[in-house]
């Protein structure tokens, strides 16, 4: 069975894991009311999409 010799040291497991992280959404202004919104989804202040009411707020 394969042991490690010597113990990971903390700075070669975070250099290790640089890249997994969490990554902001994507956010754009609606058109409509000016609100933050993610990018190809229904506002959820005004409830429009591509200029039309979609839900009813």
């Amino acid at each position: 069975m394969a042991v490690p010799k010597r113990k990971t040291s903390s700075t070669r497991k975070n250099k290790r894991r640089t890249h997994v992280k969490l990554a902001v959404p994507g956010m754009t202004k609606c058109p409509e009311c000016g609100e933050l919104k993610r990018s190809h989804r229904v506002c959820k202040s005004c409830g429009t999409y591509k200029g039309e009411s979609v839900v009813e707020a």
